[in-house]
């Protein structure tokens, strides 16, 4: 086992470092693209900023949650998909038929699939993420294991949960604008304070739209230093990961090729 996951983190940082030379071939538009996102993130946390110069507490969060909150969905969706950007595109590659190239190589399909692409933006998330954490937030070493331990955590939920969706067009066809409608969904839920929603909206928040594992568990498990949270949040990626993975390999006995003569070095 312990070979086994060894063996896919040096193909995973094959890829990385594959991918990331692509990018900075074309470096200007790399960085232009990075720090367009961070611009964009941090206007918004500027404008939570203005409301709780207004407002000090919304219900029982501070404005140090909710930058807790803008940092950890930043950083788990940039580190998501910087690494496995294939997954935002996963619905593309399916009604194209473009799965073939992937099926050539030796090891599991969805490993080589996920990790085939690169997602620039991603990176200004991921920097942003982080960024605000430290400078804002001035965490204690504790709480920066656990924010890093966290964010792994809820960027594991991304990508399953980018596969999910994703996987609706081995189902339903050309499913694009769905599977977007569904992901936004995810994106909006996860920079609200979870607070803020009762009822089945909640309910919603861990089970179609699992915007609770990042919003309010290992929030949470950070205000609190709890275990439990943090046991549960982890235990929520997993499951929906498995579950996006069970319903892509599922999905797979459906899919067409596309016939497309491709090559990768």
């Amino acid at each position: 086992m312990f070979s086994r996951i060894l063996s896919y983190l040096q193909l995973a940082a094959a890829y990385i470092r594959l991918n990331l030379n692509a990018h900075l071939e074309y470096r200007g538009a790399f960085v232009t693209e990075v720090v367009a996102m961070i611009l964009n993130n941090i206007v918004w946390v500027a404008f939570w900023g203005f409301f709780f110069t207004r407002f000090p507490v919304l219900r029982g969060w501070t404005v140090q949650d909710v930058i807790t909150l803008w940092a950890m969905t930043a950083a788990s969706f940039g580190l998501a998909h910087a690494i496995y950007g294939n997954a935002w595109h996963l619905t593309r590659l399916i009604v194209q038929g473009q799965l073939d190239v992937w099926m050539l190589y030796p090891r599991t399909l969805l490993s080589h699939l996920l990790l085939g692409q690169m997602n620039a933006t991603s990176w200004g998330d991921l920097l942003f993420g982080y960024g605000a954490y430290v400078f804002f937030v001035k965490p204690d070493i504790v709480h920066f294991i656990l924010f890093t331990g966290l964010t792994v955590s809820a960027a594991a939920l991304f990508v399953g949960f980018s596969v999910l969706t994703g996987s609706l067009s081995f189902y339903l066809g050309n499913s694009e604008g769905l599977t977007q409608q569904w992901r936004n969904a995810m994106i909006t839920f996860s920079t609200y304070p979870a607070s803020l929603f009762e009822g089945w909206v909640k309910l919603l928040l861990y089970t179609l739209i699992p915007a609770g594992f990042v919003t309010y568990l290992p929030i949470e498990a950070l205000r609190k230093l709890s275990l439990m949270h943090t046991l549960l949040a982890v235990a929520g990626s997993i499951v929906v990961l498995l579950v996006g993975v069970g319903v892509f390999y599922h999905g797979l006995r459906r899919y067409s090729s596309g016939n497309l003569m491709n090559m990768r070095g």
